[in-house]
């Protein structure tokens, strides 16, 4: 019986030395003088004694033959790791005893003088004692914490990849004895493979960046540089597109690159996405979100307190999709992203568009202010698209208000999102709000400056919707070509495009986005009273003084 295990246990050490793919024999891991890498030994032709050892090893399991080095190491923190990671121990600890640097890789405890070695350990295998960058280890993996965490598989996993103590280590994706897959692998990470066994992000498998064949075209930054073995496609990339789990550039989650939008832009340049979003951040009116680094956070609140902005303020890289919507409703391209709703209350996942925006446009302390001077000044967009104020557009809700000039197929019914006047200057560029030649970041031209001749592109931004022949023949109010074409006033001396909150303005005075500016249009009498009195459908009057010309009651519209 002896001799038959012997020979079993002979038969296996000699399978497992074979040279066949699964070989340690034929892996970098052979650091002797056989070695297929390029870092190996002079003359050492043994190879498991750069791990293993059969008498004195420390510790006892698994027969080890390297010292630990005793390092206290910076371990990986984010403010949306729910795991308790204390310092590296069990198999961790280990590979660790090579992998961070601090000891020379000839050096074993069966060896008096330490094996001499052609090169050291390479720049990316080298994690050194800094594991702020690296992805967690040596933390209990239960089902408190996937239920903490929200986002994690509960174990049992498909594949059970934890130690006997319940505890995430590198083993727990490498195997250091088989390299079948990049790295020492466990399994096949396409598709993000190894990632889901335990990551289960919300959206995930409808997610475009889950789905898409999409190559990159050689041009330009490569947005898989940081991968030693790429995939040809965004989905077979799946979470590497973006992360990098050992020495990522941006230590917060992981990120392969720093600042944040270098992450999103080095695909959405054209290269990879057909759209080209980075070339509409170069545009002089935009969302800045270069002027921002590492102020954006996953768990900050809803309603953004410290001034920024960041793709993932409005895009979700795990949820984004290419559904589409009908206004007010989100589309793919921003699920799952937090907001705040039209009652003032944050929500995790939006379900209208315009809550997205009203985490910075609703009145923050440092909410841009109203474009221009007005009698009723306001910068929450909140309380301007209130579907109880005397006039507002139909943002939040439809206006159901008599309006001629209507272009179809939008009618008194229509509702509209904010990107309908807010997005690109250029119907082919990528949709959105990002950057405009456009004050505001308007899609179209709205001029504002007072004596302007009229034209169609003068105001293109309100005839996209109000028919210019309408407006002209006066069919909505009797003195419109009066005004805007022989007077020469811009729409926005008269009218303030978001709406007029209820608790300031009224329906009498406050009808049809009436809200003059101030830096046309002044007060009379000793009250310096400016107004417009509403009396009915197409019926009313000011009291004011513009260009020079006294309005007052006796002149009916």
């Amino acid at each position: 019986m002896k001799r038959t295990t012997f020979l079993i246990l002979l038969g296996l050490i000699y399978f497992s030395l074979s040279v066949n793919a699964q070989s340690i024999r034929t892996t970098k891991h052979n650091l002797s003088v056989t070695s297929p890498g390029t870092i190996k030994a002079t003359t050492e032709s043994e190879i498991c004694i750069f791990c293993h050892t059969p008498h004195n090893s420390t510790p006892k399991v698994p027969l080890w033959n390297r010292n630990v080095a005793g390092s206290v190491y910076t371990l990986y923190t984010s403010s949306t790791l729910n795991a308790t990671e204390g310092q590296p121990d069990g198999a961790s600890i280990l590979c660790l005893s090579c992998h961070d640097g601090s000891i020379a890789l000839g050096s074993v405890v069966s060896r008096i003088s330490p094996i001499d070695m052609t090169l050291a350990l390479s720049s990316d295998a080298n994690l050194s004692t800094d594991l702020s960058n690296d992805h967690p280890i040596s933390f209990l993996y239960n089902s408190t914490l996937a239920t903490s965490d929200g986002q994690l598989r509960t174990p049992p996993l498909t594949t059970t990849h934890l130690d006997n103590n319940s505890k995430l280590q590198c083993s727990s994706c490498h195997d250091p004895h088989k390299d079948l897959y990049p790295n020492f692998l466990l399994a096949s990470n396409l598709n993000s493979g190894l990632c889901i066994l335990c990551h289960s992000r919300t959206y995930w498998a409808s997610c475009t960046h889950a789905s898409s064949s999409k190559t990159w075209n050689g041009s330009g930054l490569n947005p898989w540089a940081h991968i030693e073995t790429p995939y040809p496609t965004v989905s077979q990339n799946a979470c590497a597109n973006c992360h990098n789990v050992h020495n990522a550039n941006g230590k917060l989650r992981l990120l392969k690159l720093v600042p944040e939008e270098s992450n999103c832009l080095d695909c959405h340049n054209g290269n990879v996405a057909s759209k080209n979003i980075q070339s509409q951040f170069a545009k002089i009116y935009k969302h800045n979100i270069y002027g921002y680094n590492n102020i954006h956070d996953p768990a900050e609140a809803t309603s953004v307190t410290t001034k920024h902005v960041e793709c993932q303020d409005c895009h979700n890289s795990h949820a984004s999709n290419a559904s589409t919507a009908t206004a007010p409703f989100v589309s793919g391209y921003n699920v799952g992203v937090s907001g705040i709703n039209q009652s003032g209350v944050a929500v995790s996942s939006v379900s209208n568009t315009y809550e997205i925006c009203y985490k910075c446009h609703a009145g923050n302390s440092w909410s841009p202010p109203a474009a221009l001077p007005r009698k009723i000044s306001q910068n929450n967009v909140r309380l301007e698209f209130a579907t109880g104020n005397p006039s507002f557009h139909p943002v939040v809700g439809s206006t159901i208000t008599n309006s001629p000039s209507i272009i179809p197929p939008l009618t008194t019914g229509s509702k509209i999102y904010c990107t309908n006047c807010h997005g690109s200057d250029n119907s082919s560029d990528p949709r959105g709000p990002h950057g405009s030649l456009y004050p505001q970041i308007l899609k179209l031209q709205y001029t504002s400056i007072d004596n302007t001749v009229e034209s169609p592109t003068a105001y293109a931004l309100c005839y996209s919707c109000h028919s210019r022949t309408s407006i002209l023949s006066d069919n909505t109010f009797k003195k419109h070509f009066v005004h805007v074409v022989t007077a020469k006033t811009p729409c926005s001396v008269c009218h303030d495009a978001h709406g007029i909150s209820n608790i300031q303005g009224n329906s009498t005075n406050n009808s049809h986005l009436i809200n003059f500016r101030t830096d046309v249009v002044v007060g009379i009498g000793a009250l310096l009273r400016l107004e417009f009195v509403d009396r009915g459908d197409r019926s009313g009057y000011c009291v004011l003084k513009c260009h020079n010309k006294v309005h007052g009651s006796g002149m009916s519209y």
